[in-house]
Parts: C-alpha cells; sequence; structure tokens
C-alpha cells in the first residue's frame, strides 16, 4: 500500500491534489459550511504564527469578543482550551471544519488560524473567506515538500488572493512587496525597522521582555511587551496591524498585548529557583534560530548554552546550516536527537554538527565547548549541569510538543516536564 501511495505521488499529482481538493470540498459541505458563519483570521509564515495568533485572541477578547483558535499548540472555544495532541499547525479538512462550526456553535465571533503553506497547498482551508490575514515572514524551510524556494512562497501567497478586507504583511521580509499586489479591502504593512504603516520605536529590550512605543496612523501608545526577543515585536506589531485594521480601539490593542505573559513552547522559562535562566522554544529553521540567538545573546550577562537537533524526514540542508548558527552565537552548543521520524538518529546529529564543525571563525572544541549527545535527555542534563549564575541555557526543535515520532512511533514527550525534573535534581 505504502508503495502505490508513493508511485502515485511521484508520478500522477494531478490525482493526488484532486484528492486533497475534494476532501476540502466535502469537509466543508459536511459540516454545514461553518466558515459563512464566523468572521476567520488567518495567520500565516515560516516562523510566529502561534504567538502572533496568542496575542489576537488576547486582543480580541478584551474588546469584548468570543474568540476561537487553533495553533500548532492548542486549540481555543471561548474560555475552552485544550491541547493540539496532533503535531500538525493546520489539521485535516474534517477537524478544521468541526472545530470551525463548534466555535460558531459556541457563540464565537471570530476564529484565528495558524495557515501553513501544506494546509494552503492541500485545499484543507477549501471554502474559508478569510476576513483578514497576515504575514510573518517567508524563509528557508518546508523544501521537503515544496521543493523550491519559489513554490514555497508561492503557497503562501494563494492566502493574500483570497481578496480579504483587511492584509498585514511584513515590509522587513524581502519578499514583502510580492504579497501586496492583490487586491484587498485595507493594506498595512508593519516594521520594526523602516517606514511603514504599523512601526515599533524605542525599543527598550531586556532578557524577560520589552518596552517599545507602537505607531500606527493615527495614534501612538507605550507598550510594556513580556514576551522577550526582539522578533517578538514583530509578532506583535502583525498582532496589533490585524487588530488595527479591523477597527480595535488603540487602548484595548495595548491592554491585549501586555496580558500576555507566556506562549507554550515559545521561548518559555522553566524556573524551579536556580541562578541561571531555562528558556524553552520550538524555533527550528535557520531563520528561526538566527533570530532568536541574535536576539537573547545581547542580553546574557554569562554564557550561553544550546541544546539543538533537526526534524527527520523533512529538509535535509537546513541542518548544517543551524549547526553553523547554534556555534556563532552560543558559548556551547549540544547537538542531540529531536524528532528522527524514520531517518537514523545519529545520521541527523552528524549533519548538523557538521555545521558546527565547519564554522572556523567560530571554533567549538568537542567535548569542550561542543557536544554530540544522542539521548535528549541526556543532552538536557548536560546543558543544565554546564550552566553557571548568569547563565542562559536555550533548548529548542520540540517547543510544547507532547510527543516525539521515533521510527513512525509516538513516544510521549514534554520539553518543559524534562527540564523541570532536571532542574529538580540540580
Amino acid at each position: 500500500m505504502k508503495n502505490i501511495k508513493a508511485y502515485i505521488r511521484k508520478n500522477l499529482p494531478y490525482l493526488v491534489n484532486l484528492s486533497h481538493l475534494l476532501r476540502g470540498m466535502l469537509a466543508y459541505y459536511l459540516f454545514g459550511m461553518a466558515p459563512k458563519k464566523i468572521k476567520i483570521i488567518g495567520v500565516t509564515g515560516t516562523n510566529g504564527k502561534t504567538t502572533t495568533c496568542h496575542l489576537i485572541a488576547s486582543i480580541l477578547e478584551g474588546a469584548g469578543y468570543k474568540v476561537g483558535m487553533a495553533t500548532t499548540v492548542n486549540f481555543k472555544i471561548g474560555a475552552k482550551e485544550r491541547i493540539n495532541k496532533t503535531n500538525m499547525t493546520t489539521m485535516s479538512p474534517f477537524k478544521l471544519q468541526k472545530l470551525l462550526r463548534d466555535m460558531v456553535g459556541a457563540g464565537c465571533q471570530y476564529a484565528i488560524i495558524e495557515t501553513t503553506s501544506h494546509a494552503i497547498k492541500q485545499h484543507r482551508n477549501w471554502g474559508i473567506k478569510y476576513l483578514a490575514v497576515g504575514m510573518t515572514n517567508v524563509t528557508h524551510e518546508h523544501l521537503d515538500y515544496h521543493k523550491t524556494f519559489a513554490e514555497y512562497l508561492k503557497a503562501k501567497l494563494l492566502l493574500f488572493q483570497k481578496k480579504p478586507q483587511v492584509a498585514v504583511v511584513n515590509a522587513d521580509d524581502p519578499n514583502y512587496e510580492k504579497f501586496t499586489r492583490f487586491t484587498t479591502g485595507r493594506l498595512l504593512t508593519y516594521s520594526k525597522m523602516k517606514r511603514a504603516d504599523v512601526t515599533a520605536r524605542k525599543i527598550l529590550p531586556a532578557v524577560d521582555g520589552t518596552i517599545f512605543t507602537l505607531v500606527t496612523p493615527t495614534v501612538q501608545t507605550t507598550i510594556d511587551f513580556h514576551l522577550p526577543a526582539e522578533f517578538n515585536i514583530s509578532n506583535a506589531l502583525c498582532a496589533a496591524s490585524i487588530c488595527y485594521g479591523l477597527k480595535v480601539e488603540i487602548g484595548r490593542i495595548k491592554r491585549g498585548l501586555e496580558k500576555i505573559q507566556s506562549v507554550p513552547g515559545r521561548l518559555e522559562k522553566v524556573d524551579k529557583g536556580q541562578d541561571f535562566i531555562v528558556m524553552v522554544d520550538y524555533a527550528h529553521s535557520p531563520d528561526a534560530l538566527e533570530k532568536l540567538y541574535g536576539a537573547l545573546k545581547p542580553n546574557v550577562k554569562g554564557k550561553m548554552i544550546v541544546v539543538l537537533g533537526s526534524c527527520g524526514d523533512r529538509d535535509k540542508t537546513k541542518r548544517p546550516i543551524m549547526g553553523k548558527i547554534a556555534a556563532h552565537f552560543a558559548d556551547t552548543v549540544i547537538i542531540t536527537d529531536e524528532e528522527p521520524y524514520t531517518e537514523d538518529p545519529q545520521a541527523i546529529i552528524d549533519e548538523v554538527a557538521e555545521g558546527v564543525a565547519k564554522n572556523s571563525k567560530d571554533r567549538k572544541v568537542e567535548g569542550e565547548s561542543f557536544f554530540k549527545i544522542d539521548d535528549r535527555t541526556e543532552a538536557i542534563r548536560k546543558a543544565l549541569r554546564l550552566a553557571k549564575r548568569n547563565d542562559l541555557v536555550v533548548i529548542t526543535g520540540m517547543g510544547a510538543q507532547e510527543y516525539r515520532v521515533v521510527k513512525g512511533e509516538k513516544i510521549p514527550w514534554s520539553e518543559k516536564k524534562v527540564v523541570a525534573q532536571e532542574l529538580e535534581k540540580l
């Protein structure tokens, strides 16, 4: 059966696409055309989608709306939340349409949906008329599926061709102009670095948050933002721009942004009274790692120790790039197993480690400032035992996922729990 499926995917791609389309259409009608009965906001991009969705939800709830949400880490219907155990950002069209129907039934006025290039290409969001869409960024990712960056970008652009009433684009992204070429009710750009409709000024970063001035076309206000790292300002600007475009009052945008203390698995602190900082993050692409490390490093008083790996059965070209980035920013690098799927875990570790070894400018000595540890728990334990007062330990790749896929089997896993247990042992 697997061989037949592989043959069809390779030689009859139009049949695969037709199958996806029919599934999307069937799901839409099966669950009562739910998208027609709720205002839907879509957020797409390589990184930052989950955080941006949480920020939008916080703003809209503060403005008095009942909100539903679907992200990589959780589902939300009003006050009820549950963990996303699928490890998928945008689930199958049947689960998505059922979730939208449940949101409608619960009286939700808005649905915020994290929307991936896979979902767009496979028609999982068929029938959804987006009221507003936002783009966080488009960088090196998912080339195992899309084959080329151009095809990956093309899939993202499809979301903006649906003529939303509000379209929000990150002007700091090299490809942002491509997203501004489509008909829309209102187009808003945002930026940390250049002139745009919505900007951040007077940025004062720290390890545990940032203070900045949010500037819109009509008014500005100071934001005491509790999410660390400067790239989260971009996520805040995206969320603020979408809500501003939907005519949410600036004071409510301010309160919504300031209310969020953390997002599960996104630069989430684990504190057991230790005298160093430990953060868990989902970053799993070169761009995400570079932004993450680059934002944190300047504010670290001691050393920065990082633990990373790479997912199996996915884009292999990014692995040495991630290793090189880690070697550049971190004082100590620990490469470990992540989610190998059907690949050899050691081979993945070695490919990431190649990038560390090739970074001659920031050379790491294996056994001193560079380690390869195949057991993920042991790798985390090593990082925590190396950490001293004022150091920062950053563990990336798994975020808030509830399991790891090893040899095709789902193994229960909670990064935060493992870190907490190892800290208690110290």
